[in-house]
This record gives structure tokens, sequence and C-alpha cells, in this order.
């Protein structure tokens, strides 16, 4: 009973791992279902939206996945720089819906999605990198940001625009775009 009971944490997180943008893609229906948008909701939801958009090019921009453990930039705040701007910049999304319910939706399904995927990929970064990844961790959170950086020894990384369109950054800019347009649209032509 103990054994299951340990693979089965384990087999949730690679299962969401696998299907976390799957998933992502299933609540979009919904999303423009439940959608009242107004002029107000679109403007400070798209606000919001940029933020997370913009710590999420930040952070591509610095990240060489499965080479080196990246601890400067915005990593040197928190450990998941990406999977916290794709939070702000979702919840965005969802305020923009200017339905109080979808926000409530999105947030539980983001957490019961993402903790386990940053969890299982805590576990590959400690595998790959046993004792610089026990030192960062130790010193950075997980998701919410720390207020002042992690310091590290003269580390000479920087972002760079080669990351950033290396891991194709700019398709989340283009989601966001056609999101808000038919948000746009449906407040338009649907009320």
């Amino acid at each position: 009973m103990q054994e299951a009971q340990i693979q089965n944490p384990s087999t949730f997180r690679k299962l969401a791992q696998r299907f976390r943008v799957t998933v992502g893609f299933l609540i979009v229906p919904l999303l423009f279902i439940a959608a009242k948008p107004s002029l107000s909701s679109l403007v400070s939801g798209l606000l919001i939206s940029l933020v997370g958009l913009a710590i999420r090019a930040w952070a591509s921009g610095y990240l060489k996945k499965n080479q080196e453990l990246t601890v400067t930039g915005p990593y040197a705040y928190t450990r998941n720089p990406l999977y916290f701007g794709t939070f702000i910049l979702a919840l965005g999304v969802a305020l923009s819906t200017n339905t109080w319910w979808f926000a409530v939706v999105f947030a539980g399904l983001y957490l019961l999605i993402y903790v386990p995927v940053m969890q299982a990929e805590a576990e590959t970064l400690n595998k790959l990198f046993p004792d610089e990844y026990a030192s960062y961790r130790l010193r950075v959170p997980m998701f919410l940001p720390r207020l002042a950086p992690y310091k590290v020894e003269q580390s000479e990384r920087r972002f760079t625009t080669a990351q950033y369109l290396k891991h194709r950054e700019y398709r989340a800019a283009l989601g966001v775009l056609i999101i808000y347009a038919l948000l746009v649209a449906k407040m338009i032509w649907f009320k």
C-alpha cells in the first residue's frame, strides 16, 4: 500500500507535465462561453497579461534548459518564472472575462496542474545539478518570487534574444493577441 502511495504523486506529476498544454486548450472554449467582457475588464486584464508575458519573455531569454542551472535574471527571484509569468498572463485573461467564477476555476486548475509539474521539474534539476540545486532551492522559492534577488558568484549569464527565439516564446504573445481579439469580438458582437 505504501509503495502505491509513493508512486501516485510521481504518476500524477508525469501526467500533469504531459497534458498541461492540452488542459489549457480545453479550458479556452469555457473561457469564451463564460466571458462577458467589458472595456474596463479587457483593458485591466490585458495590462496584467502583458506583465505575465514580459516575465515569460525575460525568463526564456535566460534559460538553457537541462544544460545549466539558470539562477540569474528572473530565476534569481523564483525557481519557476516561466510558470509564474504564465499564471499572471492567464490570470489577466481570466479577469478579462468579467466572470468571477471563471477566474476561480482557472486558479484551481492552474494549481492542480502546475504545482505537480514544478515538483517534477525540481526532481529533474536535483538529479542534473545536485550540488548547485540544493543550495539554490533553499534560497529561492518555487513559485512566488522573493523580493531581493538570489546572489551568485560572478555569473556571466545574461538575457539573449537568441534564447528567447530558440524557445519560441513569441508564440505566447501571438496566443494572447488572438485571445484578446476574440474577447473584443465577443464584447462587440455578442453582448
